[in-house]
């Protein structure tokens, strides 16, 4: 009888799932769907930013088995927190020395970079004629949600691929390598229980 690997501390593993916000009465709003083709990959306990809620929900799981878990805001990606609420200088957002007036805009959420290098999504909340007012709370902050999906691939890693990954992990709005997600894919949705 064949042994099934499973999910556990340093597997690669590859998953897919939908994400979808749970309202206060219950009904629910698909927010994210990864795609068959491109799975969302995570080296099980060392890719970052994974909530532990999901990780529990993951740990010993084996390929071609599905999984489901909702998540409270404390579970999930938390409270609004006004710290994560700032403005920024105009000159920020110059190119070539011109404000850059078609992308930074209110209600615009735009990929930044933090001083030490990590990739974060806000979403321009007001434009003065001196500064820009950004919010990089993560987009699902004080909502429930619900993964819905299944195991695609679990396996030893490599030892290329246990190294630590720089920023989050598993496509969330932290797209750097190792997160899941390729260059230049939309990482605003939240997917894959990143904070």
């Amino acid at each position: 009888m064949e042994n099934k690997e499973t999910i556990k501390p340093g597997k690669y593993t590859e998953l897919v799932y939908k994400l979808y916000q749970v309202d206060a009465d219950g009904k629910e709003t698909l927010v994210y769907e990864s795609e068959a083709e491109e799975p969302e990959k995570l080296i099980f306990g060392v890719t970052r930013g994974v909530l532990p809620v999901l990780e529990k929900a993951l740990d010993g799981l084996a390929a071609g088995e599905k999984f489901e878990v909702t998540a409270t805001p404390d579970e999930a990606f938390g409270h609004h927190d006004p710290e994560q609420v700032v403005e920024l200088d105009r000159e920020v957002f110059e190119i070539d020395g011109k404000f850059d007036e078609e992308n930074i805009k209110a209600g615009n959420r735009l990929p930044m970079m933090t001083a030490d290098g990590y990739r974060i999504d806000g979403l321009v909340t007001e434009v003065t004629p001196t500064k820009v007012k950004m919010d990089f709370n993560h987009p699902l902050v004080d909502k429930t949600v619900r993964f819905d999906g299944e195991i695609k691939v679990v396996r030893d890693a490599t030892p290329e691929e246990l190294q630590p990954a720089h920023g989050c992990g598993c496509g969330c709005g932290s797209c750097d390598d190792g997160c899941g997600c390729d260059e230049g894919d939309s990482c605003s949705s939240g997917s894959c229980g990143c904070k």
